[in-house]
């Protein structure tokens, strides 16, 4: 503080300029916080962290199951390229059939009709071998309108019956053979549809002979069981 002396002779103090001392520590000035992009930050990493958790539940829960890639009627025989291994997530409370049993699948016969592009059960398998002991299995070359407009499938119960000869009169109650589909194919040239019956073994001979004469007809009986 300085003094000042007036006309007058009387002495006035005077303060002197206030001096801040320099900021001892050099610290830097302190920056304006910015709440919305603090948020945004936090944002991000909460997104990306419940994202990658999401793929990796997701990637951790599916499995390689097998499924029907065409269609299989019941009682064929399942081939290696009936089948294709699929990628899903599958409820614990479906049954399904793991692929890396694709070899020991294929071969079983179909135990129901396997529709394409649906999962494969194990309750849709079966290794029963046809024919069985004591039955044997004897295709019938049919001519159109020698068996019904039904699709004929593996499985169905039906009859082969002896058509009239020649003369077209029938004597007696026709001769009749019950029998089970297990196949149904076109033959090659097409004018005829080839169905594979099962019947039991002393059947067989006298079916097949009735069959080459070509006057045969199928009946297809009940399919409710």
């Amino acid at each position: 503080m300085s003094v000042v002396t007036k006309p007058n002779g009387r002495t006035r103090p005077v303060p002197s300029p206030s001096i801040e001392p320099p900021n001892p520590t050099g610290a830097p000035p302190k920056l304006r916080r910015r709440p919305v992009g603090a948020l945004v930050s936090v944002a991000t990493i909460v997104l990306g962290s419940m994202l990658g958790l999401w793929l990796w539940s997701t990637a951790g829960s599916t499995t390689e199951v097998l499924a029907v890639r065409t269609l299989v009627h019941r009682g064929e025989v399942i081939d290696r390229d009936d089948l294709m291994v699929v990628r899903v997530g599958v409820d614990p409370a479906v049954r399904t059939v793991p692929a890396a049993q694709l070899d020991a699948v294929a071969g079983q016969r179909a135990a129901l009709d396997l529709a394409a592009g649906g999962l494969l059960g194990p309750d849709e398998l079966t290794p029963t071998v046809l024919p069985a002991k004591g039955t044997s299995v004897v295709g019938v070359g049919l001519a159109s309108g020698m068996l019904p407009a039904e699709p004929i499938a593996p499985g169905d119960a039906v009859r082969v019956v002896q058509t009239p000869g020649q003369q077209g009169e029938v004597s007696g109650a026709p001769v009749t053979i019950p029998a089970e589909v297990v196949g149904v194919h076109a033959d090659e040239a097409g004018d005829q549809t080839i169905v594979d019956v099962l019947v039991p073994a002393d059947k067989a001979a006298d079916l097949a002979a009735r069959a080459a004469t070509g006057k045969v007809a199928l009946v297809l009986d009940s399919r409710e069981r």
